[in-house]
């Protein structure tokens, strides 16, 4: 579904690059995470994916077709939500089918069905001031849905709110993942928010950013409350990422 091969990108020192050879594969309907420490590259690397950015080297397939800029097959949720404050949740959620260049009736009908899925459908006429951090990520997440892409490319989207709303948000993506088959690329700083999302776990290194370590997250779906926590394969794969990234946050610092 989604191949990412050979990148490379530096943004002024060519000799120490952000990503060097990072390559990664993810399959249709799989959720994969990209955790690492800070400054090594996850940001990069989805928005060269997302096509916001160009590689120095390497490219990005999709369904084998190379996509190397903007396109309909991705979409893309931020941490900082990005609403316009003069548009309706309704209506910032049509906008990337408004950029399509969908029919007004079309769009608002698309925009409406998503917004209820998330769960804001008696807030269509809200504007963004109007709700809390939540809901407005919640009508970003929308927006990327209603495009209808192959690949959804989420870059901390929780990393902004409250505990308690990080976790209803987190089980509704899974919810709406396991639902409609969703193929999604997500970074955290979040050991936990990995392993509860994730078909798999992905480790990035630092000086120059790659991948170091995948990790096959086999516990049953759905995931919900604090039960699954308690499942061994979980302590185990949380132990060793937790390692891993303390020594790649011990070797940060010996560049310092």
């Amino acid at each position: 579904m989604l191949k990412i091969q050979g990148l490379t990108k530096s943004y002024t020192d060519t000799a120490n690059p952000v990503l060097s050879d990072f390559n990664l594969e993810v399959k249709r309907g799989e959720f994969v995470t990209l955790i690492g420490p800070s400054g090594c590259g996850k940001t990069t690397a989805l928005r060269i994916i997302t096509g916001l950015l160009k590689p120095d080297t390497g490219s990005v397939l999709v369904d084998d077709k190379p996509s190397a800029g903007p396109s309909h097959d991705k979409a893309m949720v931020f941490q900082h939500f990005n609403l316009f404050p003069w548009r309706s949740a309704l209506k910032n959620a049509a906008y990337g089918l408004e950029m399509q260049g969908v029919s007004e009736k079309s769009r608002l009908a698309s925009a409406t069905e998503y917004l209820r899925l998330v769960g804001l459908g008696n807030h269509i006429d809200y504007y963004p001031w109007q709700l809390s951090g939540g809901m407005r990520q919640r009508v970003g997440l929308a927006r990327a849905l209603a495009i209808r892409p192959k690949v959804l490319l989420m870059d901390e989207p929780f990393g902004a709110l409250d505990a308690l709303t990080r976790e209803q948000l987190q089980g509704m993506l899974q919810r709406i993942c396991i639902e409609q088959n969703l193929t999604v690329l997500f970074v955290t700083h979040s050991t936990d928010e990995a392993i509860y999302l994730s078909d798999r776990v992905v480790v990035m290194g630092v000086k120059p950013g790659r991948v170091i370590a995948e990790f096959t997250v086999d516990l049953p779906r759905p995931r919900s409350g604090y039960d699954w926590r308690a499942n061994p394969e979980y302590a185990r794969i949380r132990g060793q990422i937790w390692k891993l990234l303390q020594q790649q946050i011990e070797r940060t610092e010996a560049f310092a």
